[in-house]
């Protein structure tokens, strides 16, 4: 049973990574170590089996599984968003039933894709979801999959149960917007890792990003600077935070947040096929842009910058 209200669900919130052995299986070992390590270094919350879990990878038995050993570990400590999303909309209600099971506190779906499907049969997709379960649902827009438009979050936030969106574009008005056109409590979080910054001063209830895994300390610091009103702060860490984005994206960026997860001390293991991990060139010429880093902003304060 979930412990926490969709209102509860704030701060910062890693699209958390999946670990895989080196042959490609699902390491719940790795996962129970990664939860409580990010735990422990302050983060409010999580979403599971998104695109940084690298969930379109897995199988439906495998999102199960890594649902439940994530929910399992958190018991109750921080609220967990369990992402849903398929193409076929019987398989996202399957795993939206599964997570209501294990006690997850909200479900999130990116909308359908491949097909370019209408304004209405994606309605009719998130409609269908929340109607096949108790949980609220958090809508995903995501340039990946085709942004939505103001007025058409207006109208998924009609569907009962759909109480927020995950708002990964770049429009920042839209999310002040959707506190003040559709209601102060419909909760907004904000999905630009380069822009969390921006996403907080206009209202986003929380911020949700990849690389949250790989710099939790640097997000819960920069979080804690904006609800202090303490903007200068917080945007030199943005700023830190930019640049390691920008030099992790010339790689398979979840291979980057995994490798540097391993130097911190808590492994977030193999990425899956297509995507490689980083040969030992790779890492190295890695670490020597994060020292130049460092050294540009003096910021041996940052957990993953100050181990090398």
């Amino acid at each position: 049973m979930s412990k926490f209200s969709v209102q509860e669900i704030k701060g910062v919130i890693p699209a958390v990574i999946t670990p895989f052995d080196e042959n490609e299986n699902f390491d719940a070992e790795k996962m129970v170590k990664v939860i409580n390590t990010l735990i422990d270094k302050g983060v409010h919350g999580f979403y599971i089996c998104g695109s940084t879990g690298e969930g379109f990878l897995m199988s439906i038995d495998e999102r199960k599984e890594v649902a439940r050993v994530v929910c399992e570990t958190v018991n109750g400590r921080v609220p967990v968003i369990v992402h849903v999303g398929a193409i076929s909309t019987k398989l996202s209600i399957e795993l939206a039933k599964h997570a209501e099971t294990i006690g997850a506190d909200a479900i999130s779906s990116v909308p359908p894709f491949y097909w370019r499907f209408s304004e209405q049969r994606i309605f009719e997709y998130y409609e269908d979801i929340a109607n096949n379960c108790e949980l609220p649902m958090i809508v995903y827009n995501v340039p990946l999959v085709g942004l939505f438009g103001f007025d058409f979050i207006k109208r998924l936030a009609s569907i009962p149960k759909v109480e927020g969106v995950k708002y990964t574009a770049y429009t920042h008005q839209d999310i002040y917007k959707c506190k003040d056109k559709i209601r102060k409590d419909f909760m907004v979080y904000s999905g630009a890792d380069e822009m969390a910054v921006s996403g907080l001063i206009n209202e986003a209830d929380g911020i949700i990003g990849s690389f949250y895994s790989m710099l939790p300390d640097l997000y819960v610091k920069l979080y804690t600077h904006i609800k202090n009103n303490e903007i200068e702060q917080a945007q030199r860490l943005q700023k830190i935070a930019v640049d390691i984005i920008e030099a992790s994206l010339k790689y398979d960026y979840y291979a980057v947040i995994k490798t540097a997860m391993k130097w911190m001390g808590y492994d977030g293991g193999k990425v899956r096929a297509p995507f490689k991990p980083l040969t030992l060139e790779q890492e190295n010429e890695l670490k020597n842009t994060f020292l130049q880093i460092r050294e540009t902003y003096n910021a041996s304060d940052i957990d993953v910058l100050s181990v090398l």
